[in-house]
C-alpha cells in the first residue's frame, strides 16, 4: 500500500514514504533517519487505515480560529443570548489572541496548562473556567471530526470557584429597603416570591391570577449589551408562583387599567431594566438604609431571591414547595443551594431521635437473652 524511498540531503541520507489515504489520494512524509523507522511508520499508517482509525495529518493543519466561528454559531442555535454573550466575550478577549492562529495539531497539553496559569494570575476563577471551556469545546469538535486523536485541553486542573456570600434579609429589613426604594412594590414582590429579576419584569397582566394570588412565570427578560432579550424562563419551564395576601392590593394596582398583553411592572410597554449596581435606584435605596442603620447588609436584587427562600423555609415551607416556587430543576438542587438554611434541622433530628428513644421500649441483654422493659 506504500513505498519507502531514500534521498540525499546535506546532512546525509533520509527516507521518504508514500502511501494512499482512505479517500484514494496519495500522501507522503519525509525526514526519516533510518529505513527501519520509515517502514515502522508506514506499517502504523497501514494498521490505522485497516482499523478505520487513520487521521489525515492535513486535517490537523486547520487553526483554532478557523473552527471557533462555526462552534459559536452552533451555540447560538441552542443557547439564549444571555448565555451566549459570555462565551463570545471569552473567545474574543482570552482565547482568540492566544490560540486563534494555532493549528489544532500543534496544541500541546503543557502549553494549555501554562496559558491557564497565566490567565489565572489576574482573572477570576469563573473567567478562567469559561475561557478554558471555550478552547476545550472547540478542540472537542476537532476530535469528533477526526482532525486530532485526543483533546490536549482536557484533564487540566482549573481554579475552584469560591461560593458567593448569600445575604438573607429579615421581614423588618425588607420593609426598610422597600420604604427607601423608588419601586417598593418590586422589592416586596422579589423578596416574597423568589422570582428572578427577568422573570418578574417579563410578567404580563395575562399572567396574573388575582383570585388565587398567583402569577404564571412564562417569560424571562434579560438585558444583554444594553438590549432586552425575551425568552422562556431559565429552566425553559413555566411555573405558577404564589404571593402573600398583603401584596394583593399592590399587585392589583399594578394591573389596573392595563390590557392583558401589557407588562405588569412599569408602564406596561418598556421592560423595567436591572438597576445599575453602583448608582441605580436599588443601590441608592441600600445606601439610604445603611446611612440610618449601619448593620444593614449590602444587597443586590438577586439577594431578594435568596431572601424569599430563607423566609419561606423559616416559615415552615417544605423543600419541594420552595423548589417549585424558585423554579429549580429538582429539590436536591434547592437543598444544595440553600443547605445553610437547614442547619436548624440537624438539631431537630437529634432532638427527635432522643424523644423517640425515650418513648421506645428498652431492650436489656441478660444471660438468658434479651429482655424488654416496656413503657
Amino acid at each position: 500500500m506504500g513505498s519507502v524511498q531514500p534521498y540525499q540531503t546535506k546532512k546525509g541520507r533520509r527516507y521518504l514514504i508514500r502511501y494512499f489515504k482512505p479517500d484514494g489520494t496519495q500522501a507522503a512524509k519525509r525526514g526519516f533517519l533510518t529505513k527501519r523507522s520509515a517502514e515502522d511508520y508506514l506499517s502504523s499508517v497501514a494498521t490505522a487505515i485497516a482499523k478505520r482509525e487513520y487521521l489525515d495529518p492535513a486535517h490537523a493543519r486547520i487553526t483554532i480560529g478557523d473552527l471557533a466561528p462555526d462552534w459559536l454559531q452552533n451555540q447560538a442555535a441552542v443557547l439564549k443570548p444571555s448565555s451566549l454573550h459570555p462565551l463570545e466575550s471569552a473567545w474574543r478577549i482570552h482565547v482568540q489572541p492566544r490560540w486563534g492562529h494555532v493549528r489544532v495539531g500543534d496544541v500541546r497539553y503543557s502549553d494549555v496548562r501554562a496559558w491557564v496559569t497565566e490567565v489565572s494570575a489576574d482573572r477570576s476563577a469563573s473567567t478562567v473556567i469559561r475561557a478554558h471551556g471555550v478552547l476545550a469545546a472547540v478542540l472537542d469538535g476537532a476530535v469528533r471530526d477526526r482532525r486530532i486523536p485526543e483533546n490536549p485541553a482536557r484533564g487540566i486542573k482549573l481554579p475552584r470557584k469560591q461560593p458567593k456570600r448569600r445575604v438573607y434579609l429579615t421581614h423588618a429589613q425588607v420593609d426598610q429597603l422597600a420604604s427607601a426604594s423608588k419601586h417598593p412594590e418590586v422589592v416586596y414582590f422579589l423578596a416574597y416570591t423568589g422570582v428572578r429579576w427577568g422573570e418578574a419584569t417579563g410578567l404580563r397582566v395575562a399572567d396574573l391570577d388575582p383570585n388565587r394570588r398567583r402569577v404564571h412565570v412564562r417569560e424571562n427578560a434579560v438585558m444583554v449589551n444594553g438590549k432586552v432579550h425575551t425568552g422562556t424562563p431559565k429552566t425553559h419551564v413555566s411555573r405558577s408562583v404564589p404571593y402573600p395576601d398583603f401584596l394583593d392590593r399592590a399587585i392589583r394596582a399594578l394591573a389596573l387599567g392595563k390590557s392583558a398583553e401589557l407588562l405588569l411592572f412599569g408602564d406596561g410597554i418598556q421592560h423595567l431594566r436591572l438597576p445599575n449596581s453602583q448608582d441605580g435606584w436599588f443601590a441608592k435605596a441600600v445606601r439610604r438604609v445603611r446611612e440610618a442603620d449601619a448593620t444593614f447588609p449590602i444587597v443586590t436584587p438577586h439577594d431578594l431571591r435568596h431572601t424569599a427562600a430563607s423566609l419561606a423555609i423559616s416559615a415552615g415551607a417544605n423543600v419541594k414547595a420552595v423548589q417549585r416556587m424558585l423554579g429549580h430543576a429538582s429539590a436536591a438542587m434547592t437543598l444544595d443551594t440553600y443547605a445553610d438554611l437547614f442547619e436548624d434541622d440537624l438539631d431537630y433530628v437529634a432532638d427527635a431521635l432522643s424523644r423517640a428513644r425515650l418513648a421506645a421500649p428498652v431492650i436489656t441483654v441478660t444471660e438468658t437473652g434479651p429482655r424488654g422493659t416496656g413503657t
